[in-house]
């Protein structure tokens, strides 16, 4: 087996038991989703990128025809970013988004391969002082996001691609429990 499938396959493996949570994630998602609540997702990087793909799955659709649920990627807005980061720097890119968008009960999905980006973090502690539901996705933990979130889904691998690849099947997965929960 090619090296990197072989990293991919090891990094799935150790993941399959969180598909209990990711269950769990969708069916709470899909509730606060249909009952007019919105998701606010942060990354960098490919992480953007990633939550970029979760919003989009959720706003347009993942398989089934759907109405559109509302799904911020809190990155996407360049001149807000741009603002932002020129006026109160870059920690605060996603945690002044997240007071200005989030509303308590809505869900923050939290994306860093690291685990330590600081406006990542700094987004899931104005989530929680908001009242949102905070959850991260996460490379090895523990680290300082997983520890700030609700709840986490920590990826145990060491390579930066492979963990963004497990993060885009557990999106795919919520998508899929969502679109069953509505359904």
């Amino acid at each position: 087996m090619h090296p990197h499938l072989a990293r991919l396959s090891t990094a799935l493996t150790a993941v399959d038991p969180e598909t209990p949570k990711i269950h769990a994630w969708g069916y709470k998602l899909a509730a606060v989703l249909s009952g007019g609540g919105r998701l606010l997702a942060c990354g960098n990087g490919g992480s953007a990128a990633e939550a970029q793909h979760l919003t989009a799955e959720l706003v347009g659709r993942y398989r089934a025809d759907r109405r559109p649920y509302a799904a911020i990627p809190l990155h996407a807005d360049t001149s807000s970013l741009t603002a932002i980061g020129n006026d109160f720097g870059i920690a605060e890119l996603y945690a002044r988004q997240v007071r200005a968008h989030g509303r308590p009960g809505d869900v923050l999905m939290c994306l860093s391969t690291s685990g330590t980006s600081r406006n990542v973090t700094e987004a899931a502690e104005a989530g929680r002082e908001c009242g949102l539901t905070t959850w991260a996705l996460t490379g090895p933990g523990p680290n300082p996001l997983a520890e700030l979130c609700d709840e986490a889904l920590t990826v145990p691998a060491d390579d930066t691609a492979t963990i963004q690849e497990v993060h885009l099947t557990v999106i795919h997965m919520l998508c899929d429990v969502i679109e069953k929960a509505v359904a």
